[in-house]
C-alpha cells in the first residue's frame, strides 16, 4: 500500500521509497526512511497534500511524493 492511501489517524510502516536519489536524500533529512514508522495527521481538502509525522517530526508532502512510499499498515 501506498502511504497515500492510509486515512487520517492511521499509521504505517516504510517498507520502500521508489523515487531518485535526489528525492530520496530529501526524504531522509526528514526522517522518512525505510523502518521509520508514519502517522497521518491531515488532508487538504483538495486532497493534494498530507500532513504526516515521522519522529517527532510533521511534514507536508504533495500526493504525488506520498505515492512514491510504499508502507505497511501498523497500529498506531
Amino acid at each position: 500500500m501506498k502511504l497515500n492511501e492510509l486515512e487520517i489517524g492511521e499509521c504505517g510502516k516504510i517498507i520502500s521509497i521508489e523515487s531518485d536519489p535526489i528525492l530520496k536524500s530529501r526524504f531522509s533529512s526528514f526522517g522518512i526512511c525505510r523502518g521509520n514508522t508514519a502517522y497521518i495527521i491531515e488532508q487538504t481538502i483538495a486532497k493534494n497534500t498530507i500532513e504526516v509525522r515521522v519522529k517527532n517530526t510533521n511534514i507536508a508532502l504533495r500526493v504525488s511524493e506520498a505515492k512514491l512510499i510504499t508502507v505497511e499498515k501498523t497500529p498506531c
